[in-house]
């Protein structure tokens, strides 16, 4: 089970024109609205990465209007773990676990994926939570991020499995999110 106080979720690169060709985009898009409230409402650190802005462009306003306070982290790299400033933030919040979610499934969020677990963090990816272009290329970047140990898990189901509880206030604010 995940610990919400040893938790990070992770938005990989929703960005620009790219997200807008995603494989169901309009349920990725949805399903990462609803997961950064979440995570608001649980106080899980979120780190926003983006991969090289000045050619792709910056995080969809859909994402970015809900988090006026995070700076998003430039990257290069395909692999957020393998940007300096990444793990930096990495080592300042000093997760366990790290829950991914963002694009494409089969490039920046498996290396990503592959990164973190050879560094001996516990992986979740949001199965309903990120995308390809296309849907035969989501399917194998999932297929090998739990190939490699990471862990699968859903946008209700994480939250509900952080939150631990079906009770308080945090616990209603959920269930208006997920309906």
């Amino acid at each position: 089970m995940i610990d919400k106080k040893k938790a990070v979720f992770v938005v990989v690169d929703v960005q620009g024109k790219l997200a807008q060709m995603m494989f169901q985009r309009d349920v990725l898009f949805h399903n990462l609205q609803v997961l950064i409230q979440g995570m608001q409402l649980l106080e899980v650190p979120i780190i926003l990465m983006e991969q090289t802005p000045e050619k792709i462009g910056s995080t969809i306003p859909e994402i970015r209007d809900l988090l006026p306070g995070v700076e998003p982290i430039k990257k290069k790299t395909f692999s957020c773990a393998a940007d300096s400033k990444f793990s930096s933030r990495l080592q300042e919040l000093a997760p366990t676990e790290v829950i991914l979610a963002g694009i494409e499934t089969h490039v920046c969020v498996c290396q990503t994926a592959a990164d973190l677990l050879s560094q001996g963090f516990e992986v979740h990816v949001v199965t309903d939570a990120v995308s390809s272009r296309v849907e035969a290329n989501k399917q194998t970047g999932l297929n090998r991020m739990l190939a490699e140990g990471g862990h699968a898990t859903s946008t209700e189901m994480l939250l509900f499995e952080l939150q631990r509880s079906a009770g308080g206030d945090v616990f209603r604010e959920l269930i208006k999110l997920v309906r």
